[in-house]
């Protein structure tokens, strides 16, 4: 055995504990690892693209949020002036019929109005001999205190049992003139620029 024993032949073959194994076999241990400087612009890459992405998302959804945020505000727009309009009809209804119980009451309390309606609808025909129609009880009242001058005049008065109390209607020649309650309150309702019969079934 050239006077090597077994021992020392495994003496000669083993390694240093502390030689790497790269070095033991004669490599470079650093060869094809990043540096330092590579990792940090690795990771600084990394950052900037996760913000760009992060980005471009978060504005992807704002823009989503305030199209759907806009979307809602013309709905809600839209239906506050349909809202506003309703009330404003409701309220306008409620007036035009206010207006129309006070001249219901209006004519019950006070009769005698029908004596200026004679008058006003007997000015609409100066110099005319008329005949005025008017419901009985209002005849029985313009008789009573117009019949001598509406007499003298030569205008008649004649009971009508199909007007209302307040009609009246007026003839003189060929001429009309409608002055029923009706008819006049759809005059002051149409200068308001408003539609409303005085008769619901109107």
């Amino acid at each position: 055995m050239n006077g090597i024993t077994a021992w020392e032949r495994w003496e000669l073959a083993s390694f240093d504990a502390e030689t790497p194994i790269a070095a033991a076999l004669g490599q470079d241990s650093t060869a094809g690892q990043p540096t330092i400087e590579e990792l940090d612009r690795i990771c600084e890459e990394a950052r900037k693209e996760g913000y760009q992405a992060g980005y471009a998302a978060g504005q992807a959804t704002a823009r989503a949020e305030a199209t759907r945020i806009g979307h809602a505000a013309d709905e809600l727009d839209k239906a506050l002036a349909e809202f506003n309009q309703q009330v404003a009809d409701e309220l306008l209804a409620l007036a035009v019929e206010t207006a129309r119980q006070v001249v219901r009451g209006e004519i019950s309390a006070r009769p005698d109005i029908i004596l200026q309606v004679v008058h006003d609808a007997l000015a609409q025909l100066p110099h005319q001999h008329a005949i005025i129609y008017l419901h009985p009880g209002d005849a029985a009242l313009v008789r009573s205190h117009m019949g001598d001058a509406l007499t003298h005049a030569g205008h008649r008065i004649l009971e009508e049992p199909k007007l209302k109390p307040g009609d009246c209607m007026l003839e003189s020649g060929n001429s009309q003139l409608d002055a029923s309650l009706a008819t006049r309150w759809r005059r002051v309702i149409q200068s308001l620029g408003l539609e409303s019969a005085w008769e619901p079934r109107e």
